[in-house]
């Protein structure tokens, strides 16, 4: 028997979108009224369309060609626009494609939005045993699994409350725990746990693997947290404007997606954003990726010299010493290296300051990494001020003439690839 669970077959999802004519932005009720009348005229006598509106064919999925085989954890990713969530409706049965086909093998739980599947006047309870029954389980094996549910969305003081009562944090934690525990043989969840809290987020991702790994089903999960996507998922597709650009391993699609100029995040400003962690001594500014020629830039060739720069505000004068720091990342989410001032830090007076990081060539393999920016206090006690995670992605390239001493032109692992002087000499 085939391990195909998901096969698609150039699916297309086509859209009728409506624009309004010029000048007829503004549009009284007796505007409606009597547009409404002439539309119920031109529907019997046949005559003419509309003045206001024009329409046009928007295709939110083109030719989509793939398949998911039994105990894959398949990342997607794109930016917005590019087709994700169209994708998961479709293969979730909540639209119909426009072409194509797909064929699923068992049963599929969809978390897609806060809520998905539940009625808001059913308690907690209730809405557990309703989505059960629409999953296909009969109530014995809910209750079989009732207590694990809400043990893990942790809203057993509110489970005989109505969830229209619930905040939408409570809504997720009962959502995922039920979509994840009630045993589908193919889990799909957008982007939706962002919504929940760190620690939320970090169990399921954990719930997540177990799936996958350890029980042996199928997940399809759509995010824009790229460390995610590469830790948790094995393989991952690249959607842009509708249509398939790359698909397979997911640090290799990730890469690809970062090596668009206007996917990479190689200079952030917070300075409107309040980044700060405990509200009034210190916030972050902005933060860039500056090449040798002092451009912000996205793309760095291995043999070049580049720097990392943020720019903070202390706003208060305290006893704090602080400690700015950078943590790089790979791709595959593994914790590269550490930075932070050589000198001893001192206190700091009220105004901006700015640290940077120098990187010298022939350090880092090539590759995408994600920068996550801190300012630290280890004195006269340890106090985290503010850290944006991932905040900076580059993407190190290998040009391969000059960075290599042989001909061998194939991926070298690693994080770091040094330079290092070295000759073989004959022992007489």
């Amino acid at each position: 028997m085939s391990d195909v669970m998901i096969r698609v077959e150039n699916l297309g999802k086509k859209y009728v979108i409506g624009h309004q004519a010029e000048g007829a932005s503004y549009v009284a009720l007796r505007d409606v009224l009597a547009e409404g009348a002439k539309s119920l005229v031109r529907r019997f006598t046949g005559r003419g369309g509309s003045q206001r509106e024009t329409r046009e064919e928007f295709w939110a999925l083109k030719d989509v060609s793939f398949e998911v085989k039994r105990g894959e954890c398949v990342g997607i990713i794109g930016r917005n626009g590019a087709g994700k969530s169209t994708l998961l409706k479709i293969l979730s049965r909540i639209t119909e494609p426009t072409t194509g086909q797909i064929k699923i093998r068992g049963r599929v739980a969809s978390l897609l939005e806060v809520g998905t599947g539940f009625h808001p006047e059913l308690t907690g309870r209730e809405n557990i045993f309703l989505n059960g029954s629409i999953l296909g389980m009969s109530r014995a094996e809910i209750k079989l699994k009732f207590d694990e549910i809400v043990d893990f969305a942790e809203v057993e003081r509110f489970l005989d409350t109505p969830v229209k009562f619930y905040s939408s944090g409570m809504y997720v934690r009962l959502a995922f725990a039920v979509a994840a525990h009630l045993e589908p043989e193919i889990l799909v969840v957008d982007e939706v746990l962002a919504v929940g809290d760190a620690a939320f987020q970090k169990k399921c991702l954990g719930k997540m693997g177990d799936v996958a790994e350890r029980e042996g089903r199928t997940v399809l999960f759509v995010s824009h947290n790229m460390p995610t996507i590469t830790s948790l998922c094995q393989n991952a597709i690249l959607l842009e404007h509708g249509k398939i650009v790359q698909k397979g391993i997911a640090s290799l699609v990730v890469n690809q997606y970062y090596s668009d100029r206007e996917s990479s995040m190689s200079s952030v400003d917070f300075s409107r954003e309040n980044k700060t962690i405990d509200g009034k001594y210190a916030m972050l500014l902005s933060a860039s990726v500056i090449d040798y020629e002092n451009q912000i830039c996205s793309e760095i060739l291995i043999n070049q010299s580049f720097k990392i720069i943020m720019r903070f505000r202390i706003l208060e004068n305290s006893t704090y010493i602080p400690v700015p720091t950078f943590d790089f990342h790979t791709s595959s989410g593994i914790y590269a290296f550490g930075s932070s001032p050589e000198k001893k830090p001192i206190k700091l007076e009220i105004g901006d300051y700015t640290y940077e990081c120098h990187m010298p060539a022939n350090f880092l393999n090539e590759g995408v990494y994600f920068v996550t920016l801190n300012l630290y206090s280890f004195t006269p006690f340890h106090i985290l001020h503010f850290c944006e995670k991932n905040a900076l992605t580059f993407n190190i390239k290998d040009p391969i003439e000059g960075t290599r001493n042989y001909d061998y032109a194939g991926a070298i692992a690693g994080v770091v690839r040094p330079k290092f002087q070295g000759e073989v000499t004959k022992i007489s």
